[in-house]
């Protein structure tokens, strides 16, 4: 048995290696390395498949976030709300930006953030809401669009996690992650469903004005070049970068298909065990599986975590602290307890390995080893 990965990278790339390393070689030949051709392709194509009007490359998640903030023309003290059980990148831009981020819970059964906590938190100052997609399964965003409408808020998706999952609408409606709200952004890293071999990331709409502005924002506050109408910030993809991700776009549907089948391989070993919670599925949303969580009941993960490292089975926990008790972001307005499923969380998960070139063999070998150690 070959070894076990968190995330196999070599091993997915030595399935495209011919086709990577063709279009690769197609910027090298061309040395159109920022803004080439294969940028302006990889953006029409992800356009294609997420329908939507817009996709604005750049260079990582982190920037698509804060360039989605900076265009909806925010002012320095205005709160964004945003779920305390994520990766910070969210409440960081905020912050950054002079905004307020509004750390809110979470809901116990899908990770995602809960409506009733956002409901709870608007006030006034209240601007836009940043739902995070959390390990690749929407949030509710029938009713957070809802809530949204109903005291005029923007709407700034965190795809990072997420991208190519469905959402389906009350009225039918199928929507893709990150194209349902005002701004969806996603990061490209390495480990994502659709990473690059670098950083990268990508902004999405349909508001042509609001995809003007992040364009402008993104190329240092330019339309017209070297007349500079707004602050902005040098953010682009480059265009091997590009290259990379236009293959995998065409695979992703593929590597959605297999994660799924490792998910359930993962849930039909686990369904009848007390101490372990599967990842809840929402009839509204699709799972793409960035991550399989298990939530531990009566089980010292530390322990686990050593007992399968022995074994040769790296595992993960995302996330261990809470935004709330982060150092950074430690605010007189929470205190431990004020968000008691989030902290719960970050004592009880544990992510196993995920991703697309999972065998049989080794997804067998992970599971026995869970079990034999409960």
């Amino acid at each position: 048995m070959e070894q076990i990965q968190m995330v196999d990278l070599r091993g997915q790339y030595a399935r495209i290696k011919s086709e990577v390393d063709a279009g690769i070689r197609e910027v090298i030949d061309s040395a159109a390395f920022v803004k080439g051709g294969k940028v302006a392709e990889f953006q029409h194509e992800l356009e294609q498949y997420l329908g939507v009007k817009h996709v604005i490359p750049v260079g990582n998640g982190t920037d698509a976030l804060q360039i989605a903030l900076m265009a909806l023309g925010l002012k320095s003290g205005d709160e964004v709300i945003v779920p305390t059980f994520t990766f910070v990148a969210a409440a960081e831009v905020a912050a950054l930006l002079g905004l307020v981020p509004v750390l809110v819970d979470v809901d116990v059964r899908t990770f995602n953030v809960s409506v009733e906590a956002v409901k709870r938190a608007i006030t006034p100052r209240t601007k836009a809401i940043v739902p995070v997609h959390l390990f690749g399964q929407n949030a509710d965003m029938e009713a957070l669009l809802s809530l949204a409408a109903e005291h005029g808020l923007r709407v700034v998706e965190d795809a990072c996690q997420s991208i190519g999952a469905w959402y389906t609408f009350s009225d039918g409606r199928r929507v893709r992650s990150g194209c349902m709200g005002d701004v969806g952004c996603t990061s490209f890293f390495p480990s994502k469903n659709l990473g690059c071999y670098g950083d990268g990331g990508a902004i999405f709409t349909n508001d042509d004005s609001l995809a003007a502005a992040m364009r402008a924002i993104a190329n240092h506050g330019m339309t017209v070049r070297y007349h500079h109408d707004r602050v902005g910030v040098n953010s682009r993809l480059d265009s091997i970068q590009a290259a990379v991700l236009q293959v995998k776009l065409r695979h992703l549907d593929e590597y959605g298909a297999a994660r799924k089948q490792a998910a359930a391989w993962y849930d039909r070993a686990f369904a009848d065990v007390d101490k372990l919670v599967v990842p809840v599925r929402v009839p509204q949303s699709e799972h793409v599986y960035h991550q399989y969580t298990l939530q531990l009941n009566g089980i010292d993960r530390e322990a686990l975590r050593a007992y399968l490292a022995e074994r040769g089975i790296p595992t993960m926990i995302y996330y261990p602290v809470p935004l709330h008790l982060q150092q950074a972001y430690r605010d007189a307005r929470y205190q431990p307890g004020d968000f008691p499923v989030a902290e719960r969380l970050c004592q009880c998960v544990l992510s196993l390995p995920m991703h697309t070139e999972l065998s049989e063999e080794q997804l067998e070998y992970i599971t026995r080893s869970v079990l034999e150690y409960i």
